[in-house]
């Protein structure tokens, strides 16, 4: 047996939507971040319910991309795929490089399947797969022969076929074992039989490796280097949640969730409703107006209203922000963006909500957008946004997405003791400048321009607010025309004036090329960026936190580069909002598949643009 060290791997499992994959993945993701490595990982599966067993469009994914040292991106080309059907096989092989590993069960490459998958002859027989180094491994019978002994019927026994391929995968890749067989047996204790069934197939995988020929090399990826402290392994949703509740903490303030459930947002609600022992409230309510509606209640009773959604919950809940625009009180709306209109691709990722956040709504109603850039930074973007909301009495819109939402990689547990502290200034008593003892409520901070907020209940401080236009300072209703235009200037030079950090740039090298992004396409820009370095091409980076307002050096920033490239997950939205700017040589590249961009992909655009450097 020959053990070959390797600084990083990309591993794929692919099968019916109904294998298990995620599962699978989620558990040599646990396994690999337990071990040390820096991890990223892309999770890819159908919207319908059930699509058609063994057909492409019902085919489930899981990548993992493991390495020695910090990495960004779940990776580009698969080094080993493990198909557990032809249809899964048919769905990947277009991505994996010539000599990459694909194990795959002969037995369930029957005529049947073949025509279901689309396949006119038998791949593993026609010779279209010699470009690759193909293990045949009869994954569903041997899992079969190990749980026979529990008496488990034929249907549920296949079940545990994935465990097989942990097993098997683990032992690969040296992949720690401590705790998987309790994990199962807690993921289904309510269910003794299938636990002991998947702790069987888990064991017979790990001994098929140990004991059989057909792999002769196991591959080891050390831990990486990564910075003191720790570690868990968290998606961009949990993270976000986590948050969320961080910013209450801080603020100390009970939050208030509002939502309905929605592709890919639904896991923030879940996340949550784990944590009552903060002071937390989660409201499943019937649609999403009704959502908002109680995140924006709640914010007028002084608590922290939150609203989680995706792309068309935020065109329902369009009025409710535009009134929370009106009333100025703190609101958190997350929107976790997946590929549209419509119902569209809900369980893919897209950028396509930045222009729908800046001016989805009716009148003058500008709303600060903060967009996070990878999973773990999904809480300090939370934590950001809040902190924007309750200081400037503002809706604020996070614009996560599905690559963020479901990706995963570890993530440094901060110390929440050190985290700035929140203010939520409750007004205490009348503040009225004519004498009068009265409380006004449209008085403002003259540094924030936020108004005054007072808890309702709170003796002397009555007030009325709403969605008609307020009289400046004291809220009364106004129709007055002069007051109307001196309220509309004035909430969005309060949103102008947020105090947001210059935009950082990374350029080590005086490069005349910069790339600028914002969201998840982080990752894969610093991919590209690295790779471009280590061959001597010199190139800047600079991500976008704050969509609106922007950073106040932003304009300076992109006047001193000779090109500016903006790749986004969209038709170019953030290039149209910089074009707007009068910065018109913005060189846009988008994509709009459902799918991440890949490094390799952004290396090849940013080449073209380099003078001198042959496409």
């Amino acid at each position: 047996m020959t053990t070959i060290e390797t600084d990083k791997v990309v591993v794929r499992f692919a099968g019916d939507s109904g294998d298990g994959m995620q599962l699978l993945g989620d558990r040599f993701t646990h396994q690999t971040a337990a071990f040390g490595n820096d991890l990223a990982t892309l999770p890819d599966y159908p919207a319908e319910i059930r699509a058609p067993q063994g057909t492409v469009h019902g085919v489930s994914s899981f990548q993992v991309h493991f390495a020695d040292t910090d990495i960004h991106t779940p990776g580009d080309a698969p080094d080993v795929l493990v198909a557990f059907n032809p249809a899964a096989l048919k769905a990947n092989i277009g991505d994996l490089r010539a000599g990459a590993v694909v194990i795959c069960d002969p037995d369930e490459f029957t005529r049947r399947n073949l025509a279901k998958a689309g396949y006119p002859t038998d791949p593993l027989e026609d010779g279209s797969l010699d470009h690759l180094t193909v293990h045949r491994v009869a994954m569903g019978a041997i899992t079969l022969g190990a749980v026979a002994p529990i008496g488990l019927g034929r249907k549920d026994a296949l079940r545990s076929r994935n465990m097989f391929a942990l097993g098997l995968l683990s032992w690969m890749y040296g992949r720690p074992t401590a705790g998987i067989e309790e994990a199962l047996q807690a993921k289904f204790k309510k269910k003794p039989q299938v636990a002991e069934a998947n702790v069987l197939a888990f064991r017979a995988g790990w001994n098929y490796g140990e004991t059989t020929e057909l792999f002769a090399t196991t591959y080891r990826v050390a831990p990486a280097a990564l910075p003191a402290g720790e570690y868990r392994q968290v998606s961009g949703n949990a993270a976000l949640a986590l948050g969320i509740l961080a910013a209450g903490w801080v603020a100390e303030m009970k939050v208030v969730l509002g939502t309905y459930p929605i592709t890919p947002a639904s896991d923030i609600l879940h996340e949550l409703a784990r944590h009552k022992n903060f002071d937390l409230l989660t409201i499943q309510a019937e649609d999403e107006i009704a959502a908002i509606g109680a995140a924006l209640g709640a914010s007028f009773g002084g608590a922290l209203g939150v609203t989680t959604t995706s792309g068309p919950g935020i065109a329902l809940k369009s009025e409710t922000i535009a009134l929370a625009v009106m009333t100025e009180l703190p609101l958190l709306i997350v929107d976790v963006q997946r590929g549209g209109p419509s119902t569209g691709l809900p369980t893919k990722t897209e950028q396509a909500d930045l222009l729908q956040a800046r001016f989805g709504r009716h009148g003058e109603s500008p709303v600060p957008i903060v967009a996070p850039r990878s999973p773990s930074d999904c809480f300090d973007a939370a934590v950001e946004a809040a902190r924007i909301a309750v200081t400037y009495r503002t809706p604020v819109l996070l614009l996560s997405d599905g690559a963020l939402a479901n990706g995963s990689e570890p993530w440094l547990l901060p110390d929440v003791a050190a985290l700035a502290p929140i203010d939520p200034g409750f007004a205490t008593g009348p503040n009225a400048t004519d004498g009068s003892g009265d409380y006004w409520p449209y008085l403002r901070d003259r540094e924030t321009l936020a108004r005054s907020w007072a808890i309702p209940g709170t003796p002397g401080l009555q007030h009325r607010i709403g969605g008609l236009e307020k009289a400046d300072r004291t809220g009364a209703i106004s129709y007055d025309p002069q007051n109307h235009e001196v309220m509309v200037r004035t909430r969005q030079a309060k949103i102008d004036g947020i105090a947001v950090a210059d935009l950082d740039v990374d350029d080590p090298d005086a490069s005349r090329l910069l790339v600028l992004g914002w969201g998840s396409t982080y990752g894969p820009i610093r991919a590209a960026v690295r790779r471009l370095r280590s061959q001597g091409h010199t190139v800047a980076q600079a991500h976008l936190r704050h969509l609106c307002p922007f950073p106040a050096n932003l304009d300076a920033v992109l006047a001193s580069y000779d090109r500016v490239v903006v790749p986004e997950m969209n038709l170019g939205q953030l290039a149209l909002l910089l074009r707007a700017r009068e910065k018109t040589d913005i060189i846009s590249h988008t994509k709009v598949t459902g799918q991440p961009f890949k490094a390799d992909e952004l290396e090849g655009v940013l080449l073209e643009q380099m003078e001198g450097v042959p496409a």
